[in-house]
Formats: C-alpha cells, sequence, structure tokens
C-alpha cells in the first residue's frame, strides 16, 4: 500500500488559514476537501487521513501541517494562495521498519483513561477522563510498548493547547485534550507497528490527533 506523507505550509496572511488553525474541525473539513467527495461517512477511515500542526525551525517558528494519507492528495482544491504544498511517497520508509531498528518518534496524542460502567455509576466519573503529567507518559508507554510494536529508549513530554472545534451538522463542540511525546525507541515488531502508523494511535484523529512519524536514528549511541 502506498502511503503519503504531505507538507503545507499556510500563508498566514489568508483569512481562510487563520480560520482553519482556529478549529480542529474546520481544519479537518479542509484537509478532507483534497480528496474525492463521494467516500461515504468513513471517508477519513478509508482514506487513512491523519495530520499534525507544528512549528517550522527557524526564528520564525510559522506553522506547518503534515498531512499522511493512503491517496494522493490533491492540492489544487486549496483555495488560491492558501499555502504551499510537498507530497512525498513514504512506503519505501514504512517498509523499512524492521526489529531492532532503533528511531526517532513524535506524536500528538489525546491520552485518556476509560473508566468501567460499574466505577461510572458508582462514583459519577465521566466515560473519558483526559491524562496529564505522569499518567499521560503512562498512557503513552502502554500504548508503544503494548500496543504498538515499540521499546522507549527516551520521551520528552509537552503539553499542548487542546483541540477545539465545533461540528456544523449538530454543533457539537469538540475538545481533545494533546500531549506531545517525542524521542527515541527500537522496533520490537514491525508488523504490528506498521499498521499503526496507517491507522493512527488514540482518539481524536479526526483533529490533529494520532499521526506517529518516525526516522532511522542514525547515531543510536546519541
Amino acid at each position: 500500500m502506498t502511503l503519503w506523507l504531505t507538507r503545507i505550509q499556510p500563508d498566514l496572511r489568508h483569512r481562510d488559514v487563520r480560520r482553519d488553525l482556529a478549529s480542529a474541525v474546520g481544519m479537518h473539513h479542509r484537509l478532507m476537501m483534497l480528496f474525492p467527495d463521494d467516500l461515504g461517512p468513513t471517508a477519513r477511515n478509508t482514506l487513512g487521513v491523519l495530520f499534525r500542526i507544528e512549528d517550522t525551525a527557524g526564528p520564525a517558528r510559522s506553522p506547518q501541517i503534515l498531512l499522511q494519507s493512503r491517496e494522493h492528495p490533491d492540492p489544487s482544491r486549496l483555495p488560491a494562495g492558501y499555502g504551499t504544498t510537498i507530497t512525498k511517497d513514504i512506503s519505501a520508509l514504512i517498509s523499512l521498519l524492521s526489529n531492532g531498528l532503533a528511531v526517532r518518534y513524535r506524536i500528538d496524542a489525546n491520552p485518556v483513561r476509560k473508566p468501567g460502567h460499574t466505577t461510572r455509576a458508582a462514583t459519577g466519573a465521566k466515560a473519558v477522563i483526559p491524562l496529564s503529567g505522569a499518567d499521560a507518559d503512562d498512557w503513552w508507554a502502554r500504548q508503544a510498548e503494548e500496543r504498538s510494536g515499540l521499546k522507549l529508549t527516551s520521551t520528552h513530554t509537552t503539553p499542548l493547547t487542546a483541540a477545539r472545534g465545533e461540528r456544523h451538522q449538530d454543533k457539537h463542540h469538540i475538545r481533545h485534550t494533546r500531549t506531545r511525546f517525542e524521542g527515541t525507541a527500537l522496533v520490537t515488531d514491525h508488523t504490528t507497528l506498521q499498521q499503526r502508523i496507517l491507522d493512527g494511535i488514540g482518539r481524536g484523529k479526526s483533529y490533529g490527533c494520532g499521526l506517529l512519524s518516525l526516522a532511522p536514528l542514525t547515531n543510536p549511541a546519541k
């Protein structure tokens, strides 16, 4: 299966850019516009669309959008002047993952805990409880080592602002807490890891969470 990574450098002077960056729902809809319209209610899952917004290096630190998808996006469907795009086929990188390989990783994720029905009934706890600090670190360690074929060797954690927005069809307010996890790891199960890269990790995948990026670590001693 071919996997594409698109980098969009948006022009912050563009009104649509500013509006999209302010709403995770708006950004989701904008990126889905780069693909065919007739794929039904599970289009994001069918296309494997995941995205992350992060700052570029350098003094300007302007945001860029990373978009991963199984289908090649059509940047001509962006509004005129929205920004510049570069799309690369990263299938070869994914296929090179092998057990024992040292990698760098980055993911913006929505760490949560889901109390059982009995616990919720007894305590009135919410169905989904956002996690932070050490609890978030523990969540990521479980996701990586028990479910994603990685053995973590280092982790740096950065709390991020929540992904927010309003779904137009039902006026439902979206809010997903986000934490960035980045560091180094060893691949322990490359088949599981490849699938997790394709599917994304955790909740909020429509709204900028769950995209796991990997790069081979050229000097594991550092």
